[in-house]
């Protein structure tokens, strides 16, 4: 079966991660958080996928491939122009990428799946597919009840007895709300939907698909099964479902590495001084992390390869990328620490200059040099 990854935002709202890397990249415990939607898509039949891309699109493209390594085909839907010998993006929105390829070559041909690239989920696509189905519908939404204060973060589906939707709101306040059900950006579209898709312009699937299909009175069904859904549109969504998985709330993402002991992975080769640190799981240590004494760890707590953690640092149910140096005595709590960024989890924003810690800093360069 073919789906669609849409992956050309520029995830704004996650800032300055997303500087250097589009928002699909973006790591949970180790692997980019595409990486376990595609798993997920070939577990269920999903062998044709196509990903639109804009925002840095070579981190995509060079990392995934054609999808051999992870037993699927993937193609690419470039948005944008190159200018200068630079790549300029030019997104088109949901629907505008999902029109953009149907026209080049007709990819959409029966039911097909879309998906967006910056969400964990282990929904049975299976079952959602067949739900689709029997109802009839141009146009299915997975939706999934949440908390009923929490409904003003999301897009709220209004729908009959019969799953029919009749309406949409776009964050609501608690008190106007007509349901808690939200759109979790998985939808299961007929290619005659796409019709209704004006071609050459930026066109949103939730602000724009949706309320033109709803207007034409065609068949639109919601899809209630229950599943985990975790999304990283924020800092703080990204920190906390590192929280979540590292706590093993979601049991087909495994801790990487090997146990070495009660709650704490490490990698290959590396160096901690375990007699005069402080490790409270979970924790994972990537392979060639250097731990000196003094250094206390308190999880849920990443460590990516190659860090530099010296002695007597502090660090708290953190986030630390791949070659970063956090320096002596430093103090990290409930962060995720970027190149030369510390954000907290509520996406404030700091550089290391302005923090005054000698941290943040890549690993690969001597620590002897940063003094000269």
């Amino acid at each position: 079966m073919k789906a669609m990854i849409l992956a050309a935002g520029k995830g704004t709202r996650v800032r300055p991660l997303t500087n250097e890397m589009p928002k699909p990249m973006i790591p949970i415990v180790g692997k980019p958080v595409m990486e376990y939607l595609i798993e997920e898509l070939a577990r269920h039949g999903f062998d044709e996928i196509m990903i639109n891309v804009s925002h840095l699109p070579e981190k995509i493209e060079s990392y995934f491939g054609h999808g051999e390594r992870l037993g699927v085909q993937i193609g690419y839907s470039f948005e944008g122009h190159i200018e200068d010998a630079e790549i300029v993006s030019e997104a088109l929105g949901s629907a505008g990428g999902l029109k953009r390829i149907q026209e080049f070559g007709g990819f959409f041909d029966d039911t097909f799946l879309v998906v967006c690239g910056d969400a964990l989920i282990d929904l049975d696509l299976t079952k959602a597919v067949r739900e689709h189905w029997k109802s009839g519908a141009v146009a299915s939404i997975c939706t999934l009840a949440v908390e009923p204060e929490d409904v003003s973060d999301y897009g709220v589906v209004v729908s009959d007895e019969n799953g029919q939707i009749t309406s949409f709101q776009e964050k609501p306040r608690v008190e106007d709300a007509l349901s808690n059900k939200v759109n979790t950006g998985i939808y299961i579209f007929e290619p005659q939907v796409l019709d209704l898709i004006p071609e050459g312009q930026e066109y949103d699937i939730g602000g724009d698909l949706f309320p033109k299909i709803v207007e034409a009175g065609l068949p639109f069904h919601a899809i209630d099964i229950p599943f985990n859904w975790i999304d990283i549109g924020r800092i703080r969504d990204y920190w906390e479902a590192n929280q979540k998985i590292m706590k093993g709330e979601l049991r087909t993402i495994p801790m990487p590495g090997t146990q070495v002991r009660p709650g704490v992975w490490v990698g290959l080769n590396t160096s901690i001084d375990w007699e005069h640190c402080e490790i409270q799981g979970p924790v994972y240590i990537g392979s060639g992390t250097r731990i000196e004494a003094g250094a206390m760890i308190i999880g849920p707590t990443w460590i990516g390869h190659g860090c530099h953690i010296r002695e007597n640092a502090r660090i708290s149910k953190s986030i630390i990328f791949e070659y970063t140096r956090i320096g002596s005595a430093s103090i990290v709590k409930n962060s995720v620490a970027f190149g030369r960024f510390f954000v907290d989890k509520d996406g404030n924003s700091f550089e290391s200059e302005d923090m005054h810690l000698d941290w943040v800093t890549d690993s690969r360069i001597p620590a002897e040099a940063l003094q000269n």
